[in-house]
C-alpha cells in the first residue's frame, strides 16, 4: 500500500516459531516451504526496513505521532561485507547448546540459527565467544575472505518516528521440569513436542530420524501427553489451543515414517474447532495407528531396565486406573506469551488480562485494536491461536494500521 514499514526482530532472523516446525496441519504441507519465500520476500521489499537483532527500548509520544528508539545490536559481522559463505561458522571451535534445537545439538559461537535465516548473516555470541571471554581465538577473523568480520562494532540506536505500530511478540514455550510427575529432564525418554518437532524434521538434529535420547533407538510406541502446565489451577488456566492439533499431526508424522510404529495421545478434552480439524482427527485414527485415551496422566515413572517411561493414568471414561509402558513420552506443554511481553506493556501502557495476554477492549468490532489508537496488537500475543488465525489477525493489523495511518488522506 506504499507505508514505509520497520519490522523489529529480536532474534538474529525472521521466521519466528514456524521456522522450528516440520509440518503444518491439517494439510502436512511443509512448514519453511510456506515461510522461507515470504521471508525473502519481506526481506528485499524496497518498503521494509529489516532490522534484526534488534530490540525496542523506549515509545514515546501518542496517536500517530510515535517516537521509537529501537537498539541494533551488534553482530560483529560487517552486514554489507558478509557473503554468507559460513566459511567462519564451520572453523570456529566453540560449541553450545542450539536454541533452535532447543538443546538436542550444538552450535558454534558464531552462527545463523537456522539454514534458511534471513538475513542470512552470522552473528558472535560473546557469552561463548572465546576471544571476548579471553583475548585469544580469532578462528573466524583468520579464515573470512571477505573481511566481514568486527570485534569492534557496537551497538546502534535508530531512532524512527511512526504514524502506527503492531504488536506481534509472539509465544515461549512453558518449562514443564518444575512439574515433577512427568519426570522432565529426569527420565531421557520424557522429551517436549518441539523437541519432537525439530528431532522429526528433516533439517532438524537426527536429519529426520526418531531417536530416543538414552540410547539412540528408534521408538516403536510413543506417548503424546496434553495440557502439560495448562488448564490447570496451579499453572495456566487457559487451553493453548494448538495442543490437540500438533499432537495429532506429530503422531501421524511418526507413523509415516515408521508405519509399524504406535502413538497414543492422552488427551483431557479434544478441542478439534478448524476448518478440516475433526476430518484429521478421523484419518489419524483409522490410517495412522493413533489411539486416543481420555485421561490425564497422574505421573510418569522410568523402567530402570530398559529406559521406557510408564504412564500412569485414569481413563476417565471407564474410570479405571492403569499403566502403560511406552519407548517415548512427549510432554505438550502450555504455550505462554513472549516473555518479553510484561516490559511491552510497560514502555507502551498497555494492560494486560490475567494470563498476561494484551487486553483487547472491542473484540468484536474491532478484534486488534488496543486500548491506545494507533497501537495494535495480533497474534499469540493477544490470545492462544494457531497459525491460520495469526496470519488472519496479522492481515486485519495491516489493514487497520493503513487505516489510522492514511484516515486524514
Amino acid at each position: 500500500m506504499g507505508f514505509q514499514v520497520y519490522l523489529v526482530e529480536k532474534t538474529p532472523s525472521i521466521g519466528g516459531r514456524m521456522s522450528q516446525l516440520d509440518k503444518t496441519f491439517p494439510t502436512n504441507d511443509c512448514s519453511m516451504c510456506i515461510l522461507a519465500p515470504k521471508m525473502i520476500e519481506a526481506s528485499r521489499h524496497p518498503n521494509i526496513r529489516l532490522l534484526t537483532y534488534s530490540e525496542v527500548e523506549e515509545v514515546a509520544g501518542d496517536s500517530g505521532k510515535f517516537k521509537v528508539k529501537i537498539r541494533k545490536k551488534a553482530r560483529f559481522v560487517d552486514e554489507e561485507k558478509c557473503t554468507g559463505c559460513g566459511v567462519c561458522v564451520t572453523k570456529c571451535p566453540w560449541k553450545v547448546d542450539s536454541e533452535f534445537d532447543l538443546g538436542l545439538s550444538k552450535r558454534k559461537a558464531i552462527y545463523t540459527p537456522f539454514a534458511q535465516a534471513v538475513p542470512n548473516i552470522p552473528v558472535i555470541d560473546t557469552e561463548h565467544c572465546v576471544y571476548f571471554l579471553k583475548g585469544t581465538c580469532r578462528a573466524c577473523e583468520k579464515f573470512c575472505e571477505a573481511g566481514a568480520i568486527n570485534y569492534d562494532q557496537e551497538d546502534e540506536i535508530i531512532e524512527a518516528e511512526v504514524d502506527a505500530i503492531i504488536l506481534a511478540s509472539g509465544f515461549d514455550l512453558y518449562d514443564p521440569s518444575g512439574l515433577e510427575e512427568y519426570g522432565y529432564g529426569k527420565i531421557k525418554n520424557v522429551i517436549t513436542a518441539m523437541q519432537y518437532e525439530r528431532m522429526i524434521s528433516a533439517s532438524g538434529p537426527t536429519g529426520g530420524q526418531l531417536e530416543r535420547p538414552s540410547d539412540g533407538a528408534t521408538p516403536n510406541r510413543l506417548a503424546f501427553i496434553q495440557c502439560v502446565g495448562s488448564r490447570d489451577t496451579h499453572h495456566k488456566l487457559y487451553c493453548s489451543t494448538v495442543c490437540c492439533m500438533h499432537a495429532t499431526k506429530e503422531a501421524i508424522l511418526a507413523n509415516e515414517h515408521y508405519p509399524d510404529l504406535e502413538a497414543f495421545i492422552f488427551y483431557t478434552d479434544m478441542r478439534a474447532v478448524g476448518k478440516r480439524f475433526q476430518e484429521y482427527i478421523a484419518r489419524a485414527e483409522q490410517q495412522y495407528k493413533v489411539t486416543y485415551i481420555r485421561s490425564r496422566p497422574s505421573k510418569i515413572t522410568e523402567n530402570p531396565d530398559t529406559g521406557n517411561p510408564i504412564v500412569w493414568y485414569e481413563e476417565t471414561t471407564t474410570r479405571t486406573r492403569t499403566s502403560m509402558e511406552v519407548d517415548m513420552v512427549v510432554l505438550c506443554q502450555a504455550l505462554i506469551p513472549s516473555g518479553s511481553m510484561k516490559d511491552m506493556s510497560c514502555m507502551l501502557h498497555l494492560s494486560l488480562n490475567d494470563y498476561q495476554f494484551v487486553h483487547i477492549p472491542d473484540r468484536l468490532f474491532h478484534p486488534v485494536d488496543t486500548e491506545i489508537p494507533g497501537l495494535f496488537a495480533c497474534g499469540f500475543c493477544q490470545a492462544p491461536q494457531d497459525i491460520p488465525d495469526s496470519v488472519v489477525q496479522a492481515s486485519a493489523a495491516a489493514a487497520r494500521a493503513a487505516e489510522f495511518v492514511s484516515k486524514d488522506e
